[in-house]
């Protein structure tokens, strides 16, 4: 593929303002049934995928489309908290709203009424993951650019001025996310190969709860063809031994050379965690996935600190900065696994990966089905921050409900090229 966007420079002078107005805001209540054990873990056995979408309608032919991601019931829920958050964003020209738009994140997490619903976590701050999501999207549209594209095209002040850094100055002061951004931008050269190549993904589809054994077998073969060196299983089962067999089989299919991560989507309590994770030590996971209840940051400290050199990994379902903050303080996880449709959008994704980056911690999105998104913010993560290359998640399932479905070429994600964050969902 032929990549437009990489003989221009990053980090250009600020943009002139293209008088793109938002006119109006609309919802949509999007679900999609999956079928044959698709998308089952431990604790959600019968999933429904579902997006609240925010789109804002503009007076261009731009349309700025967020998504947060649901399992379906309440969907309709956060779709209503869409619109009572975003009303004071009507009449807004987008290059001057995005100029400060830490300001206006921390007016709408903070609306008063509103937060008291959180204060951000739950149906709120999902709806506020929408929001934002649709004003970066509109706002790399309306430059003509991939969102990875403006990102990187910010100074690190303007980038820094769409962040909301409250309650984070014991350990991010504007200060020191000026410096890092700066810092990491002269050595961007040497890892301008990402945008050749593409950034690698491993396959989560192998190894949902529900599918037998002999599919694990298979899939696991098809996901090695692809191209794929890195692939998950589900694990939590009633029957701890039903997990150990299964991890078992996984491992000698693909040999000790393909890494393998499990996910026990927070089906054990602690004791239980620290039993079955010694015995699934054995088959060398990458990682254990948000092995306990996922608020438990004490639990998720302890098993970190008895099982070490096994890793932990979480973030899916940890609500916003301050909870990573704290996890990140405690050495409570090895591997950030933020969701930007789960905190509060572009805006607080990028606070909590500079704080990853502050405590030297790899970001690895937990993506459900929204790679689409995640594909253009680790492009960023990597090459504007400095974060690690390692992998980014890859889920199929509604690739064909996307306009601009994400391209995986021999286990990498290719690089977007589509104005805007490649939400958009096809009517």
């Amino acid at each position: 593929m032929e990549h437009t966007y990489l003989n221009s420079s990053f980090g250009t002078a600020p943009f002139q303002s293209n008088g793109v107005t938002i006119q109006s805001i609309k919802t949509q209540d999007r679900r999609f049934i999956l079928t044959d054990g698709a998308g089952t873990d431990a604790v959600h056995r019968n999933p429904q995928y579902a997006y609240a979408v925010c789109l804002l309608q503009t007076d261009s032919p731009w349309k700025g489309v967020g998504l947060a991601f649901t399992l379906g019931a309440g969907n309709d829920l956060v779709c209503k908290a869409i619109e009572y958050l975003s009303e004071s964003l009507v009449g807004r020209e987008i290059e001057e709203l995005m100029a400060d738009f830490g300001q206006v994140y921390r007016s709408l997490a903070d609306s008063p009424s509103m937060r008291w619903l959180g204060p951000h976590k739950g149906v709120v701050h999902l709806a506020l993951a929408a929001i934002v999501n649709a004003c970066f999207d509109l706002w790399a549209k309306s430059r003509q650019v991939p969102l990875w594209k403006l990102l990187l095209d910010l100074p690190a002040e303007s980038l820094v001025n769409t962040l909301d850094l409250s309650y984070l100055e014991d350990v991010l002061t504007r200060e020191q996310a000026i410096e890092l951004l700066e810092g990491a931008a002269s050595s961007r050269p040497g890892r301008m190969d990402v945008f050749t190549r593409g950034y690698k993904g491993y396959d989560t589809s192998v190894g949902w709860f529900n599918f037998s054994d002999e599919r694990l077998v298979e899939n696991a073969h098809r996901s090695l063809d692809r191209g794929f060196t890195a692939l998950k299983l589900k694990v939590g089962s009633d029957d701890p031994k039903r997990d150990i067999r299964r991890a078992q089989l996984v491992r000698n299919t693909v040999g000790e050379q393909t890494t393998v991560m499990l996910d026990a989507n927070q089906r054990w309590h602690l004791p239980q965690a620290l039993s079955i994770c010694q015995e699934l030590k054995n088959i060398m996971p990458y990682w254990i996935e948000e092995p306990t209840h996922p608020d438990d940051l004490l639990a998720h400290k302890t098993i970190a600190e008895v099982l070490n050199p096994f890793k932990i990994a979480a973030g899916e379902h940890i609500p916003n900065k301050v909870i990573f903050k704290n996890f990140l303080q405690a050495g409570a996880m090895a591997f950030c696994q933020v969701d930007v449709v789960r905190v509060g959008g572009v805006s607080e994704f990028l606070t909590i990966s500079l704080l990853a980056r502050q405590y030297g911690v790899p970001v690895v999105p937990h993506v459900g089905d929204m790679g689409q998104i995640h594909q253009h913010l680790v492009l960023f993560n990597h090459v504007g921050m400095g974060h690690e290359n390692l992998f980014l998640e890859h889920i199929p399932h509604l690739r064909n409900h996307f306009v601009h479905p994400a391209t995986i070429t021999d286990g990498y994600y290719q690089v977007p090229q589509e104005f805007g964050s490649s939400s958009d969902l096809i009517d």
